[in-house]
């Protein structure tokens, strides 16, 4: 009785919204504490999208795709990032489909046009891998979230592209998603949908999550990382994020530590490298993320904005800006033990610190062709890990005259020390590190030959 008394308040809870005689129908505002709940937000337009990039999204394969749907009588739409992009007038690099199918009538509909499927670990969480005409298409039936743990979910598949009046408690496939610009979809006639104002915010250049912040954040507490890496895609100034969203990720900041480390670090690196992380950075830190992502307490912010500001041109790698918010090399191994980063990256974050101090020569190359001769033999990426040092200092002159040096080669070897009359004894290896040296004194200039005369000098004086 209570379930049948909540589902007709809902009904005619929706049959008081205002209805418009535009394709445009918005509903009666509902205020919640961090943002327009779900009906207030929950907005449907639709228009005609018909640029050159979302022409050029009609592959052979999407074709045969679309279809085969057609045929079988189920809806295709690009849900998503995709939609984002085109209309930011960007091409998509990778596309996702949203079905009404589900994926046992999918895999029916697969197998009687002899289409091959891949990848089945996705097919409880109700995506489909579909591989035509040399590409892979990734096709989801509509899903609602039926239960979450801040990390992962337990989905119910729907044929509904909106909010379902009489089960208020659960989000829909568009209302599931984490921001307003990620939770629009697209017809392949082109037509947009869009529940929750999503193009408005893109036009507006704003990050905003779908519904309520805190329920968006407490679904899958890596939203967190993913509102601030879209916010340095999307928004056009620095800090002018709503107040109740940063707030809303300050109360749920201790939810991160239940997100494995690699998750945590492939949002993070993004935001490196993207516009404003050098705010971003500091809004993290105010919020107090930094200890659920392995980052130092005492990290100096200032210089991290010093080094990403003079490094933006040479584009620095993440494990390089990353550096600077590191004390010492127990800093960096620390962030490893909870972000789980490649060896490269961890290899590259330490050198950065362990060499980033400035180094005065009369010839301003010098010390770094001396630092990546002394570490080639036993770093076959010195010299990347030189450049990464140079772009966290910011000299591009230094960089362009490393970045274009021809490495030399040492042209002695132990057989010229033995042909030369040259003992193999306890002080051969010494020998061949003090001709060594005489060459890097020379700035790798001598001779082969000059070289030779200098070991037989060397050698009376054994």
């Amino acid at each position: 009785m209570l379930v049948r008394h909540l589902i007709q308040t809902a009904r005619a809870a929706v049959a008081t919204f205002p209805k418009y005689q535009s394709s445009h129908t918005t509903a009666a505002p509902l205020w919640s504490k961090y943002h327009w709940n779900a009906y207030s937000q929950m907005t449907h337009t639709t228009m005609k999208i018909t640029t050159p990039q979302f022409e050029r999204v009609f592959t052979p394969g999407i074709r045969r795709l679309a279809d085969i749907f057609k045929q079988y009588n189920y809806e295709l739409r690009i849900a998503g990032g995709a939609v984002r992009d085109l209309l930011m007038g960007k091409q998509p690099h990778d596309i996702d489909f949203a079905t009404t199918a589900t994926p046992e009538q999918m895999k029916d509909m697969f197998t009687k046009e002899e289409i091959r499927m891949i990848n089945t670990k996705g097919e409880k969480h109700g995506t489909i891998t579909a591989r035509l005409m040399d590409e892979n298409f990734e096709v989801t039936t509509l899903r609602i979230d039926v239960v979450t743990d801040g990390r992962h979910a337990e989905v119910e598949f729907t044929t509904d592209w909106q909010l379902d009046a009489e089960r208020r408690d659960l989000q829909l496939d568009a209302e599931r998603r984490d921001l307003t610009i990620n939770s629009m979809f697209l017809g392949l006639d082109g037509t947009l949908y869009d529940f929750f104002n999503g193009k408005q915010d893109l036009d507006d250049c704003k990050v905003l999550f779908v519904g309520n912040a805190v329920k968006r954040i407490q679904e899958d507490y890596l939203r967190i990382l993913r509102y601030f890496r879209f916010y340095g895609r999307i928004a056009k100034e620095p800090n002018q994020h709503c107040a109740d969203t940063l707030q809303a990720i300050r109360e749920n900041a201790d939810g991160l530590a239940g997100i494995s480390g690699e998750r945590i670090w492939m949002e993070l690196k993004k935001i490196l490298v993207g516009n404003h992380a050098a705010s971003i950075m500091k809004s993290m830190y105010e919020l107090q993320l930094y200890p659920y992502m392995g980052l130092p307490r005492a990290a100096n912010v200032s210089e991290f904005h010093a080094v990403y500001e003079r490094s933006k041109v040479m584009e620095a790698k993440a494990a390089t800006l990353l550096a600077a918010l590191m004390k010492d090399e127990n800093d960096v191994m620390t962030m490893d033990e909870r972000l789980k980063i490649s060896a490269e990256e961890r290899k590259t974050a330490a050198f950065v610190v362990n060499n980033r101090g400035e180094k005065s020569h009369d010839d301003v190359l010098k010390p770094y062709k001396d630092l990546i001769m002394a570490n080639q033999r036993k770093e076959k990426n010195i010299v990347q890990y030189v450049l990464e040092v140079l772009k966290y200092q910011g000299d591009t002159h230094i960089y362009e005259g490393i970045k274009s040096w021809p490495l030399p080669v040492f042209p002695i070897t132990g057989k010229d020390l033995i042909a030369a009359g040259i003992p193999k004894d306890k002080k051969f290896g010494h020998m061949l590190n003090n001709i060594r040296d005489v060459w890097i004194e020379s700035d790798y200039k001598l001779t082969k030959d000059e070289l030779m005369v200098k070991l037989l000098e060397l050698a009376k004086n054994r």
